[in-house]
């Protein structure tokens, strides 16, 4: 009995001295699985399959664009070639009417000129010929004119004869007639009468541009003769260029004015540029093709007549909400886009964070395609990326092959 006294003795004297050992060893064991829940939680973020992390200089190495889907009419295209060409009006060819040899120019190919403006001079001895005939049946002319009026006066007074006024007339309107041709001759050449008995007979011919634009082409050299049909210079007014598309004649019934084109320029590889069909032809050239005239929606004067463009004609389709190509990635069978996340700090690094959503593609054309995103998705407020899509793919794929733990 006193060993069972003395037994319970030692045990409640063990509760009561160490009841802080318990304690401990209950909060040691909370705060582990606290520790192995946030461990695990963290594991799983990490292991996340469709996250992807850059930094801002992978960002910029791997060239990311951010954009939002848009509304585009996708659905049969008709694929065609042309190039940006300019309507007749809008070019112009120079030459000298009368030939004779460069004394001076300082024009080189892509200057824009004015209107007006002096492109070069011209040396001909037919020019000095043809303002001495001109001050001389001017002069004459002069003399007649006053001897017309007094015959008249003679006449009319029946101090002279009928057959001699008769005949001044007839000289005064010869001379008139002669005057006004060579006048005009003048003109053709772009020289002002008026301008030439003012300021005399000179041997330099200027020659001007007809219209303001940029030189395209030059065939003139100081020394050079040139003849009246040789085309000394070529002026474009790229105000007005125009998509000039060369269709096949088995697909121009499927053409009717009004029709959405899209259209790329060299080095672009999305059709972002938009025109309208304006003009079918309505000739058949020898290699069985039809011209179509299409206006441009934005004139950017700053490109180049003769530019190569590629093209599709929307002709039929309904409007869809589309991303470019180049945002849609396939991986394991499946269509994927990247999301724009933001930005988090890791130590002294930002990354950039971009989660992939599954998409399903549907129609394509022009560079874009038909995308259908989850209803959850705001697509108003989300940025997608449209550029190194694939990129992003390449880096979250290897960082999940390289993660052990």
């Amino acid at each position: 009995m006193k060993r069972i006294l003395y037994i319970n003795t030692l045990c409640l004297l063990g509760l009561l001295l160490f009841p802080s050992c318990n304690q401990d060893a209950e909060v040691a064991h909370e705060a582990g699985e606290e520790h192995a829940e946030e461990h695990t939680a963290e594991h799983e973020e990490e292991q996340d399959p469709n996250i992807a992390e850059l930094t801002e200089e992978q960002y910029r190495v791997a060239g990311i664009g951010l954009g939002k889907p848009e509304m585009r009419q996708l659905g049969n295209t008709l694929t065609v070639t042309g190039e940006l060409d300019l309507p007749p009006q809008n070019m112009a060819s120079v030459s000298a009417p009368l030939g004779g040899f460069v004394k001076s120019t300082d024009l080189l190919e892509g200057m824009h000129v004015r209107k007006g403006q002096l492109l070069a001079k011209i040396e001909n001895a037919d020019f000095v010929m043809l303002q001495q005939d001109y001050l001389e049946a001017k002069s004459n002319l002069d003399f007649l004119e006053l001897e017309h009026q007094r015959q008249k006066e003679l006449s009319d007074e029946q101090v002279t004869s009928a057959k001699t006024f008769q005949q001044t007339t007839a000289e005064y309107r010869a001379a008139k007639a002669q005057v006004e041709g060579l006048a005009e001759r003048l003109r053709l050449i772009g020289v002002n009468p008026a301008s030439l008995q003012a300021g005399g007979i000179s041997r330099i011919l200027p020659i001007h541009s007809p219209i303001e634009g940029y030189v395209t082409y030059i065939n003139a050299n100081i020394g050079q003769y040139v003849n009246p049909t040789d085309v000394l210079f070529r002026i474009a007014d790229t105000e007005h260029l125009h998509v000039e598309l060369t269709v096949f004649e088995k697909d121009v019934a499927a053409l009717q004015k009004g029709q959405l084109v899209r259209y790329s320029l060299p080095n672009e590889t999305v059709a972002n540029h938009r025109a309208t069909v304006y003009l079918i032809g309505k000739e058949i050239s020898e290699d069985r093709t039809v011209q179509v005239h299409a206006h441009m929606e934005e004139e950017d004067k700053d490109l180049v007549p003769g530019m190569y463009v590629q093209a599709q004609v929307a002709l039929e389709g309904q409007q869809v909400l589309a991303l470019p190509e180049a945002a849609v990635v396939q991986d394991n069978g499946s269509d994927f886009v990247f999301i724009y996340m933001g930005e988090e700090k890791e130590g002294e690094a930002v990354m950039k964070q971009f989660r992939m959503v599954p998409v399903e593609r549907g129609v394509e054309g022009g560079g874009y395609v038909q995308v259908a995103l989850p209803a959850e998705l705001d697509t108003a407020a989300a940025n997608f990326v449209t550029k190194g899509a694939y990129s992003l793919l390449a880096k979250m794929r290897n960082a999940g092959e390289g993660h052990h733990h």
